[in-house]
């Protein structure tokens, strides 16, 4: 039988990106419950206990990497939540190109060492992402923060939620080789509508989706906590043979659609799996 203690973050430092409310402020608590010594990096405070916080405006690599200075020692867990919805500036920088720039900067510096694991928040709202590739592939060939903007910029209809997180369900994929070569295990997560500050400020399109699903099988909402248990499983020793990654919590609403068990929302799903 599997030692217990691999769910556990006992001697464990880890940076959450964006805990301070909603799913990473869920995986923060988790985590640091079962033992880990937690540092949240967000732009908004921090209202229940962890062992630091750092403020950090997301748009901007060099807040970025101030911040960076400031985490100190060896980061064996980091959980990258911090998201905002369409209509927000800049919304590229913030879902995805900070976050692989904080990864990156980590690697560069050592900070993670073997063993340690990254788990990222992306979205059922990235499914088709397998046809993109060619598109996907190109933006994650950009070198740095500052390249991946320009290339949004030339490149129309990118800058956008969904686009985001295609992005990061590629990536997940694309780097689970070469960081594993470096001991180190990335993953993500894709959320259905959950009960989240974010998606409530987006509820006529976030929180509405599937709704006729939850209707059905009289699931509710899916919750933060819920997000924040997968992420901090993830990121554990319990999970240390998952890599690359992109695993639906979902309540098995786009499993079900795909494949015509429910057949309601087989439509909008081949849709979305179909997409280029």
């Amino acid at each position: 039988m599997s030692d217990i203690g691999a769910f556990r973050y006992d001697g464990k430092r880890v940076l959450v990106v964006g805990g301070a409310t909603g799913m990473g402020a869920a995986a923060a608590r988790t985590t640091a419950a079962l033992g880990g010594e937690v540092v949240v990096m967000d732009h908004a405070p921090v209202e229940f206990p962890v062992a630091e916080t750092i403020k950090v405006d997301l748009g901007e690599p060099s807040a970025i990497d101030a911040a960076l200075e400031l985490v100190q020692g060896p980061v064996h867990a980091v959980f990258s939540a911090a998201g905002v919805a369409d209509g927000t500036p800049g919304i590229m920088k913030i879902n995805f190109i900070a976050h692989r720039h904080i990864i990156d900067r980590l690697l560069a510096g050592g900070l993670l060492p073997r063993g340690s694991a990254i788990c990222m928040i992306s979205s059922v709202a990235g499914l088709g992402w397998e046809n993109r590739m060619p598109t996907l592939i190109d933006f994650l060939a950009t070198p740095d923060f500052a390249s991946a903007d320009a290339w949004v910029r030339a490149h129309e209809g990118t800058d956008n939620y969904g686009f985001s997180k295609q992005a990061m369900n590629c990536y997940v994929a694309r780097q689970g080789y070469p960081f594993l070569t470096r001991g180190v295990r990335i993953n993500a997560i894709c959320p259905g509508p959950t009960d989240t500050p974010l998606a409530r400020a987006n509820a006529d399109t976030w929180l509405s989706f599937a709704q006729d699903y939850r209707d059905a099988t009289g699931s509710p909402h899916l919750t933060p906590d819920q997000m924040g248990d997968t992420m901090v499983f993830l990121n554990s020793d319990a999970a240390s043979g998952i890599s690359g990654v992109n695993l639906l919590v979902d309540s098995g609403h786009v499993m079900s659609s795909l494949t015509g068990s429910w057949e309601p929302g087989a439509p909008l799903i081949n849709m979305m799996m179909a997409r280029s």
